[in-house]
Formats: C-alpha cells, sequence, structure tokens
C-alpha cells in the first residue's frame, strides 16, 4: 500500500439536487485551497459518497451473489466459482483499491471538516457523516480480507502519500475501529430524516443498522438486538414498501423501505447509475446486455407456495429430478427449423403456468420463468419477448434470439433462469437509457433485511416467538401464510427450525442485491454448499463450482499491495 491512488472528489447527483465543485484542482484538495465554508464542507463530503458506485466497491456488488447457492454466471467474478482467483486477480485489487479509496476519501473530509471555522453542530454532524462512511467502507473490506491496515484521519494523503506502510490490525482491532466510528455517528446529530434535496445521506438510523450489522456479524446478538430495535423506531419512518416487485424500478425510488441507499440516475443529461441492466439484463434488454449473472435454479425450485408448502418437482412431473428426458419433455418447444417461429408447445406448459401462479409472489417478482414473457427492447423500441427453449423436428437444439421475439442467453449454451429484478422493463417510461446506468436506487440495507437479521439475533438468544414475529413481517408483505399458523409445513419452534426459515427467506428476500455470499460465508456454509456441479433448468451442467474451506472464506491480499507495502501479510491459504 505504498502508493494508494489519489482520492478524486466528484460531483454526487442526489434525486432532486446535486452539489457542483469548481475545480482547485480536484486531485490536490488542501486545506489550504478548500474545506473553508459550509458548502465547500458538504460538497466534499458529497464526494465521499459518490465513490461507494465504483465498480469493485458497491458498483458490481450485486455480481457476487454467483459466488453463492441463489446466482451462478460467468466472466465477471468468474474466478470466484470455479475456485481460479489468485492474489494477481484483477477484481480483487479492485476491491482493495476502491475500498481505501473511499477511506481516505473519509479521512479527507474529516481533516478538512475539523479544521473548517464552520458552526460547531453542522461541523460535529458531517464529520458524523464522514465517519459513517469511512466505517462502511472499512466494513466492507473487512468482510472479504478480514484484518486491515488501519488509517484515520490523521494520514494526510498530501504529506504521506509514499509512507502508507502500515502492518494489518488484527480482526478485533479492526472491528472495533469500525465500531468506534459507528458509534461517534450515533452522537454526532445526524436527523431522522433527510428532505427530499439531501435523499440518500446518512441518517441517524443508517447508522445503527450498519452498527447492528457488524455486531450481527460478530456474533454480538443482544448488542445487535438493540441496534436493530433502534432504526424501528417511529421517529425514522420506515416502513415496507407495499409491493416488492415495485422497489426495484424506478417507482420505488425513494421508498421508506430504505435505511442507506446509494442514489442512481439513468436519464440522458444525467447518467449516474449503477450497471444492473450491464450485466443482471439479457441480450434483450435495452442496450442488449450481458447476463453475467443468472439466477440458480436451486433458487428458482426454493420458493414455496403462497400457502407454505415446500415445492417439489416431481409432485408435478414423477421422474423430473432424475432424469433429463423429463426435463425435456416439459421445457423443449418444437420450433421451425430456423428459429424464426415455435410450432408447438408441451402441454406440459400449462401446469407451470398455473405452478407459477401459486408460488411465492417474490419468484415472478424477482425471475423471469420459460414460458412467461418479457418486455425487452429491440431495435429502439420496447417488443414483448417470449421465453422458450425449443427444437427442430429431427431433435436438435435451435437457438432462438430477440429479433425474432424470442430472449436469448449471452453465454453460449445456457438454459437458465433470468433476473427480472433491477432490470428495466422496455425502457421504463424513458429513464433507462444506458445499460451501464440503470435509474433504480441501491439499498446497502433496507428495511426487510434489518427484520431478517433482527430475527436471526433473536433465535440465536433463545427468543424463537420473537424471531418468528419479525419473519412474519417479510412474509406478510407478499400475502405468503405466516410461520406457525397452523399446518404442520409452516411450523417454526426450534432453533434450528427458525433459522432454516431465516436461510430461505433471506434468499427469497434479497437475491441478486449481492449479500447471500457473506450470509454463507459468516454461516460457514459456503464450503457444503458450493462445492458441486451447478446445473441449468433442462438438467446441463454449467459450470462446477469449487470452495476450499481452508483457504476461500477469506480473499487474498492483492499482491500488488503486498508488493507496494512489505509489511502487509497474506491470508492462509493464498
Amino acid at each position: 500500500m505504498r502508493k494508494i491512488y489519489l482520492f478524486i472528489i466528484v460531483a454526487f447527483i442526489a434525486m432532486n439536487g446535486c452539489y457542483d465543485l469548481d475545480r482547485s484542482p480536484f486531485d490536490q484538495l488542501s486545506s489550504a485551497t478548500f474545506w473553508k465554508t459550509e458548502d465547500q464542507c458538504k460538497q466534499g463530503l458529497m464526494g465521499v459518497y459518490a465513490t461507494f458506485k465504483r465498480t469493485d466497491l458497491y458498483g458490481k456488488q450485486f455480481l457476487t451473489d454467483i459466488n453463492s447457492d441463489v446466482a451462478v454466471g460467468y466472466d465477471q467474478y468468474e474466478a470466484l466459482i470455479l475456485g481460479t482467483a489468485t492474489p494477481t486477480t484483477g477484481f480483487l485489487n479492485g476491491k482493495w483499491q476502491n475500498g481505501y479509496n473511499s477511506i481516505q476519501g473519509a479521512n479527507l473530509a474529516i481533516r478538512g471538516i475539523s479544521s473548517s471555522e464552520i458552526d460547531e453542530e453542522t461541523k460535529k454532524m458531517l464529520i458524523g457523516e464522514a465517519k459513517f462512511l469511512r466505517a462502511l467502507a472499512y466494513f466492507h473490506l473487512f468482510d472479504y480480507f478480514g484484518g486491515l491496515p488501519i488509517y484515520d484521519e490523521t494520514t494526510n494523503l498530501e504529506t504521506d502519500i509514499n509512507n502508507l506502510d502500515k502492518p494489518r490490525s488484527s480482526a478485533e482491532d479492526t472491528r472495533q475501529f469500525i465500531i468506534k466510528d459507528l458509534q461517534d455517528a450515533t452522537q454526532a446529530g445526524l436527523p431522522d430524516k433527510w428532505d427530499a434535496a439531501n435523499y440518500g445521506r446518512a441518517t441517524k438510523s443508517s447508522v445503527y443498522a450498519l452498527l447492528g450489522k457488524v455486531q450481527l456479524y460478530n456474533k454480538d446478538y443482544q448488542a445487535a438486538i438493540n441496534s436493530f430495535e433502534e432504526v424501528l423506531k417511529p421517529q425514522y419512518g420506515h416502513s415496507l414498501h407495499p409491493d416488492f416487485a415495485e422497489l426495484f424500478t424506478p417507482a420505488g425510488n425513494g421508498s421508506p423501505e430504505a435505511v442507506f441507499t446509494i442514489v442512481n440516475i439513468g436519464n440522458i443529461g444525467q447518467m449516474y447509475g449503477m450497471p444492473f441492466a450491464f450485466y443482471a439484463g439479457t441480450r434483450n434488454t435495452r442496450g442488449s446486455c450481458w447476463n453475467n449473472t443468472v439466477p440458480s435454479t436451486g433458487l428458482a425450485d426454493m420458493y414455496e407456495y403462497k400457502d407454505g408448502r415446500p415445492f417439489d418437482w416431481n409432485e408435478l412431473f414423477p421422474g423430473y429430478t432424475t432424469s433429463n428426458d423429463v426435463k425435456e419433455r416439459v421445457w423443449r418447444c418444437l420450433s421451425t427449423d430456423d428459429g424464426t417461429r415455435i410450432l408447438e408447445i408441451p402441454e406440459e406448459a400449462e401446469t407451470i403456468m398455473e405452478m407459477y401462479e401459486q408460488r411465492d409472489p417474490r419468484m415472478s417478482a424477482t425471475l423471469i420463468m420459460p414460458y412467461t414473457k418479457y418486455l425487452g427492447w429491440y431495435s429502439n423500441a420496447p417488443r414483448e419477448m417470449d421465453f422458450y427453449f425449443a427444437k427442430k423436428a429431427d431433435g436438435g437444439i435451435v437457438g432462438l434470439n430477440e429479433a425474432n421475439g424470442f430472449m436469448r442467453n449471452n453465454r453460449g449454451g445456457w438454459e437458465t433462469y433470468f433476473w427480472r429484478k433491477y432490470v428495466p422493463e422496455g425502457d421504463w417510461d424513458g429513464t433507462a437509457t444506458n445499460r451501464e446506468h440503470t435509474p433504480v436506487n441501491y439499498s446497502i440495507i433496507r428495511l426487510a433485511d434489518v427484520y431478517l437479521m433482527l430475527a436471526e439475533c433473536y433465535n440465536e438468544v433463545g427468543n424463537q416467538d420473537k424471531a418468528v414475529e419479525y419473519i412474519n413481517k417479510v412474509r406478510a408483505r407478499v400475502d405468503m401464510a405466516l410461520l406457525n399458523s397452523g399446518p404442520a409445513h409452516l411450523e417454526a419452534r426450534t432453533k434450528e427450525e427458525v433459522f432454516n426459515r431465516i436461510f430461505k427467506e433471506k434468499a427469497y428476500e434479497l437475491a441478486n442485491e449481492g449479500f447471500r455470499d457473506s450470509d454463507l460465508r459468516r454461516w460457514r456454509l459456503s464450503h457444503t454448499m458450493l462445492n458441486k456441479d451447478e446445473l441449468g433448468i433442462t438438467g446441463k451442467r454449467l459450470l462446477t463450482r469449487k470452495f476450499n474451506e481452508d483457504r476461500d472464506y477469506l480473499w487474498p491480499i492483492p499482491s500488488d499491495e503486498i508488493e507496494k507495502n512489505e509489511s502487509l501479510t497474506q491470508n492462509p491459504g493464498w
């Protein structure tokens, strides 16, 4: 770490306003030329917020789900799935550098605001925001790399750029640094809510939610309960968005469900979004996208019926789970040899469509399933697309494509589900204009996750009834049958039963949001679940997962950083 990239302040664009920075220049914002007025202090702080959009920080965080049971993918982060990552793998270095750029930006803001001559209450609040952001960046890196070199605001990049050579602190010392920043932020006078022009800035509930998450990850369950319960107090105004599907569209922007969110805009002239469409959309999505991440068949099969019964393919089609011939009969349509038209759809399709209607509504809100439709984009106009798998009369596989109104997987030969969550339908009434700037806010923490994390904490301290209460709040939003409401298949009384419900509920609720990998790793389940062949819908092997129990629970420290800072030590097994 002898040379961390210089922190560059960039403009932060909020939903209804923006802070513009006068160049002075941006790559050398010294205390002599900046951090003088309240407006400058706010503008500089907004630049720190902006850094969290960076590609390997939170910009493509949703892609990390492919290193879990809910998604599979290729290209981006594929080395994680295949077990081929090394300390030289590019995105690992990007994660470290992007994280420390945010940290050094927060340090610069804390130091600059501290030396300013603005009102003391405002100064205290702005420093609290910066400490929250620093804690968020450190916690994000800590989750992946373990103990970290700790640099606080006493590190001055204007003078110390060539002397960043601290060793890694212990995991406990790193955690305590994060907790101290968050505790300071709780006392900084942050507001309960911001007005629309400042939407996306940290609030007091944002701080308590992140503090609770840090405590949960450390298995300090009672402390986490106290923090999460604070988030639920009425003065913060959080509530579940009434329409789960809408939450991940532009219509859900500004929802009170968001506890801390990254604001995204995609309009022409205001390109300031994240690349959900690019990597989770398909060739049928506006901009012709890549579907680097797709839902796993395991996720699709996990969703329950609305009455809470577990789903089983063999109840619909005996032999389905053991015979690819049955899968072919169920899914493969007859098409013309050139793939321009579907001639015959299996009679089983009607049964499948009826089954979809009976499943957890989050399934159809999250996934695009075979035999359903998707409003895509072709030849610069919206076009309704059908999702089929096809064959010719002689049994040969036919590749369907968007030119003929059919969905297409960018990964040749893969026959999988697709994401609907976060993926534009048409062009979302003109708001989705660029595949790299999807105009949907991305919640790093939202209320449903707080409920489920709180349920996990109550379960761990032996209060299963309270845990079920919070799980049921999430289920009630989508009219799912409530746990412990009668039938045996809804029973959740013991610690193990309640944990199994939390395990599934977090998959139903949070898939494609980028946190499943972290959950599996902290539960120490990755090595038991991620050493297997990953199969597509029709039973074909997509790839073989590998997860090394002795190595892969932490990512390697990038070799570039060890070369720059000889005091850094590598994680075990790397």
